[in-house]
């Protein structure tokens, strides 16, 4: 019994580790377009694209890792929120493709990857502009493939990030109006999730911006992202020339072979600082993303003056409960010197002038009533004097 007993823990135990071990999909597509889903361990995607497993580890879902854009000796490794992608020189590996999010990229880079398609839409406009469109179409073909694989990432990215914004504010606006106009726990609360759901997604928004950024300040890093002219000059004579053909270990070291790589190809083609065609690209997508982190923008600062307005609604709501405790306070001394006086001619203690002259009993009594409002409106009159109530 304890030997069956054991063997059903190992049995759990196996497979619990090959569910954990169990291979994620990804989706392969080359530069026709076509693609293929693959069921392929990390160790055979790291074969194939030649990356270290710390880059891989990057594109991990089950780890938070920050949006990211690295360019290897082979490869540029993409992190951008839902979209995590290897992309090389002749294909273009995509993380999770039957997800939500993801379903719109793989067609989108179905239909774009292939050159093909920018002579299809020339084609259609010819009877506008036909001598135009083919010299547009020619300079599209031009781009490298990792560009053109890289632009629908980040045209992706953008536009899903700005839909979130304009939901926000579609929600935002209306919501802040509201509690402007009325101020209660139900709408307070709902600006409250809104102002939260608005830090995350201006953190996310932020990130790939930064991201976008840093990339536009380095041209080396911006270089690394030349995939296939790196394969060009690792092919020619020069270039391949004491550079070796295994993957180094230490990621600084491939940086530095990297860079002398491209130096040995810059001095056969020339075009090693030639940066310009990707500086276009990643400029066009910062101003966008960049338009989307100043809509965040002007929805914190809308935020943040109604947070005022509120704090100073409260405020003078709080003066006027000042004010009205000032009055209630005065009315109180005066009432009690009134009583004090009521009381102590209204005790049961002879004296012969009330016998005598028991009109005088009301004097006392008009006189103290007299006094008490002489004292309250004193009172009153001083505080507005001071400024401690309102005109």
């Amino acid at each position: 019994m304890a030997r069956e007993g054991s063997v059903s823990i190992l049995d759990v135990q196996n497979a619990t580790k090959k569910k954990a071990a169990a291979p994620r999909s990804w989706i392969l597509l080359d530069s026709t377009g076509e693609g293929t889903v693959l069921d392929a361990d990390k160790y055979a995607i790291m074969h194939r694209v030649q990356i270290h497993a710390r880059d891989l580890r990057i594109l991990d879902p089950l780890l938070s890792y920050p949006s990211t854009i690295l360019g290897r000796e082979r490869a540029i490794v993409l992190n951008l929120e839902h979209i995590k992608a290897i992309i090389t020189s002749e294909e273009v590996l995509l993380r999770d493709p039957t997800e939500d999010n993801v379903i719109p990229i793989v067609e989108e880079l179905r239909r774009r990857l292939p050159p093909v398609n920018f002579a299809r839409r020339a084609e259609d406009g010819r009877e506008q502009s036909n001598g135009q469109n083919d010299a547009e179409a020619g300079n599209e073909d031009e781009s490298p493939f990792e560009f053109r694989a890289l632009e629908v990432a980040l045209e992706a990215i953008c536009s899903f990030l700005d839909a979130r914004t304009t939901e926000l504010e579609t929600a935002a606006y209306p919501a802040l109006d509201e509690l402007t106009s009325k101020i209660s726990s139900r709408n307070l609360d709902r600006v409250r999730k809104l102002k939260s759901a608005m830090t995350r997604l201006t953190a996310r928004v932020q990130k790939v911006r930064d991201e976008l950024e840093q990339l536009l300040d380095d041209d080396d890093d911006m270089a690394d992202l030349y995939l296939s002219r790196k394969l060009a000059g690792a092919s020619s004579p020069v270039s391949g020339y004491g550079v070796p053909n295994w993957y180094p270990a230490s990621p600084t070291i491939g940086s530095k072979i990297s860079r002398a790589s491209r130096a040995s190809a810059a001095t056969i083609h020339g075009n090693e600082n030639d940066v310009e065609e990707l500086e276009m690209l990643l400029e066009a997508y910062f101003m966008q993303i960049d338009g989307t982190l100043n809509k965040l923008t002007t929805l914190r600062e809308y935020i943040d003056d109604t947070e005022d307005y509120i704090n100073i609604q409260l405020d003078n709501h709080r003066n006027q409960l000042i004010q009205l405790e000032l009055f209630l306070s005065s009315g109180t001394v005066c009432l009690s010197i009134y009583s004090l006086v009521a009381g102590i001619f209204g005790m049961n203690i002879p004296y012969t002038w009330n016998t005598n002259h028991g009109y005088l009993f009301k004097w006392v009594v008009v006189l103290a009533g007299l006094f008490s409002v002489g004292l309250f409106a004193l009172i009153v009159t001083y505080a507005r004097y001071k400024g401690l109530v309102g005109t």
